[in-house]
């Protein structure tokens, strides 16, 4: 493992353009979070690859989403190019040294990587109402839908077994109404609707085992790196709220998990969220202060999350404040809304005395930016205008050759790759449902193969109808004998004959 105790990002200029110093990544303090924003086109996705390297070559595992498909170059042996090498000059990296880095590709389709799945169960009320974007009676729904699990012990898996749960609340409507409120069929149904939606879109390849194990993205090598997990995201990217709830589980089931660590020498993980706007755009209160919530506090279990995006505005202010380490590139500001994130951006850092970071940040350069990481004591560093090293990986994507050869020889190679179906809610709801109409048929089928009459079953000897129905029987033959009679004298005594033979009966 390496033993050093920070991560060089690049090299910070004087006025004059002249080398400055190092500019680093303290790795005690990687744990603080961090924020890396910029317009497209300006080298977040470099900054984000030279991180990724610097926490694997210190021994700190790494999940990131590969939006674009260039983060995959990490997993080969980078290529000395004239601008690659101009660039290391410049920050005095000597030696420059190219690496490949361990990677595991995943891919929630299973198509580009190893696939990710999770449990109906593990995601929760909260998040599938998210992803299913439901109105809040039809999460009240959802919400009583997980308790009736919970009570009558169904497994809820994958979709289907959810599916088979919602059709059983639908049946069972009105007494479910009168025990937890109004459960209502439109609901029911218009939920049953957006899980076909969801299917259709493959989030049931997503939903179901074997689920994915969190020690999984927690591995190292023999060498000591850590591994650097890599979600392909470029078709997830067709579903945005997909990718930002299933991002949200992962951070969440790593603050459930993981156990209080307090501050260490390096972070247990590192989880980097690009396109980290989907996870709040129009995301209703509830769940913003959870992620506000899971950011504070998943740092004492180890973990740092770098929030990556175009926009800081695109971060509600209370997380925000939680992003100890910043990396900003360069933003347009051609419009109020983006003249305001420029002055936001801005405002966030340490003042320095040698520029107006305001105007700086309109100015920078491709692979150039604004950086302040925590110093000593976790207090933010005056901002530097800084250029940002070259990774020491491939500065691309790879082919699918190569991608091919390395999910192959991956350490959790088979261990995903086929999907378990074990008795869950869908076969148990299945098989009440053959065993009531089993029973149905059979008292259906008890009274033998005789031809009966509705109303005299006893006369015939079944015995099988109710008394209640021969009286009726009964008496309606009386009305009828009676209505047949034409005058008052005749009918009096119709009346008695018949009734006594009914009493007698």
């Amino acid at each position: 493992m390496a033993d050093e105790t920070s991560i060089f990002i690049g090299a910070s200029r004087k006025p004059d353009d002249s080398y400055q110093r190092a500019e680093e990544l303290l790795l005690r303090y990687g744990n603080r979070h961090g924020l890396i924003t910029g317009a497209t086109g300006t080298g977040k996705t470099v900054s984000l690859q030279v991180l990724a390297e610097g926490f694997s070559n210190a021994g700190v595992p790494v999940f990131c989403a590969d939006i674009k498909g260039d983060l995959s170059g990490i997993s080969m042996m980078g290529e000395a190019k004239d601008f690659l090498v101009k660039r290391a000059e410049q920050v005095k990296l000597d030696p420059y040294q190219f690496q490949e880095f361990p990677v595991i590709f995943w891919d929630l389709f299973g198509e580009q990587g190893h696939p990710i799945r999770a449990t109906i169960s593990e995601m929760g009320p909260l998040l599938l109402s998210r992803l299913m974007n439901l109105t809040e009676a039809q999460e009240g729904v959802m919400n009583i839908a997980f308790r009736i699990a919970d009570e009558e012990g169904l497994l809820l898996l994958d979709l289907k077994d959810l599916q088979a749960l919602l059709a059983n609340m639908a049946e069972r409507a009105d007494d479910l109404s009168a025990r937890f409120g109004n459960v209502t069929r439109p609901s029911v149904g218009a939920i049953q609707r957006t899980l076909l939606v969801l299917e259709s879109q493959g989030a049931a390849n997503f939903f179901g085992e074997p689920a994915l194990r969190i020690a999984d993205l927690m591995r190292t090598t023999r060498d000591g790196r850590g591994a650097v997990s890599v979600l392909a995201a470029d078709k997830l990217m067709m579903n945005p709220r997909l990718y930002a709830t299933f991002l949200l589980w992962l951070m969440s089931e790593l603050f459930e998990e993981l156990p209080e660590v307090g501050d260490l020498e390096r972070p247990k993980l590192v989880f980097f969220f690009d396109e980290a706007h989907l996870l709040f755009e129009d995301a209703p209160k509830v769940l913003v202060d959870r992620v506000e919530q899971v950011v504070r506090l998943i740092r004492s279990k180890g973990v740092g999350v770098y929030f990556v995006t175009q926009n800081p505005l695109d971060i509600p202010e209370k997380v925000l404040a939680q992003l100890g380490n910043r990396v900003q590139h360069a933003l347009r500001a051609y419009t109020p809304r983006e003249q305001q994130a420029v002055r936001t951006a801005a405002e966030t850092f340490r003042p320095n005395p040698d520029f107006d970071c305001a105007t700086a940040i309109t100015q920078l350069a491709t692979g150039e930016a604004l950086v302040s990481m925590l110093e000593d004591k976790g207090v933010p560093a005056m901002v530097q205008r800084t250029l940002i090293r070259p990774p020491s990986s491939r500065l691309g994507p790879i082919t699918p050759d190569e991608r091919r050869k390395i999910i192959a020889g991956s350490p959790v190679a088979g261990q995903y790759d086929q999907l378990v179906d074990r008795e869950s809610a869908f076969e148990i709801l299945q098989k009440k449902t053959r065993e009531a109409q089993d029973a149905e048929a059979q008292a259906q089928n008890s009274g033998g193969s005789r031809w009966t009459i509705p109303g005299f079953d006893d006369v015939l000897g079944t015995g099988n109808r109710r008394s209640s129905n021969r009286q009726t029987v009964v008496e309606a033959a009386i009305k009828s004998v009676v209505r047949s009679v034409g005058s008052s004298v005749g009918r009096a005594i119709v009346r008695g004959i018949l009734g006594s033979l009914s009493r007698g009966r």
